[in-house]
């Protein structure tokens, strides 16, 4: 049955899957399924015009479309400039660790071998630094965002 629909509509098929992806974006808006539509659009504009060559058959589409879609995707995220980065007001937002940095605390366990523990706010931080006893005043220095550990020094 399907494959009496796709040999019915011929050149259409590119047609129809690109106006689809076209209405999927606006239902699942992203501007990717948008890129993607336009080259299968493309692809179909082609195949009218090429449909009674005979090199022109659906392994050639197919092709035809990838590349037009991985074209369409690279330019459109040029045109959109999504790799640009965009200066924040807050840069240390989502970085929790970072926004640490500076603050002063007191251990709540020793730092032994290099490793302790302090409380800052409400969460207790793994930190480390010099060899301390517990109720010794440190600062922050930096923040591991990969092991979620702080660096400190005595104050």
């Amino acid at each position: 049955m399907l494959q009496q629909i796709f040999g019915e509509l011929g050149p259409w098929n590119w047609m129809v899957l690109g106006f689809l992806l076209l209405a999927l974006e606006i239902v699942m808006p992203g501007f990717f399924l948008l890129w993607i539509g336009l080259a299968a659009i493309v692809t179909g504009a082609i195949s009218l015009a090429l449909w009674d060559v005979s090199w022109w058959v659906w392994q050639t589409q197919v092709i035809v479309f990838l590349v037009l879609a991985l074209a369409a995707a690279w330019g459109g995220r040029k045109l959109m400039g999504s790799d640009k980065v965009e200066d924040s007001d807050m840069p240390l937002l989502n970085q929790r660790g970072a926004q640490l940095v500076g603050r002063m605390a007191t251990l709540t366990e020793p730092i032994a071998n290099g490793r302790g523990r302090v409380k800052l706010g409400d969460t207790m931080w793994r930190v480390s630094g010099p060899d301390l006893p517990v109720g010794a005043k440190v600062r922050v220095t930096a923040a591991s965002d990969s092991e979620l550990e702080l660096v400190v020094e005595a104050a």
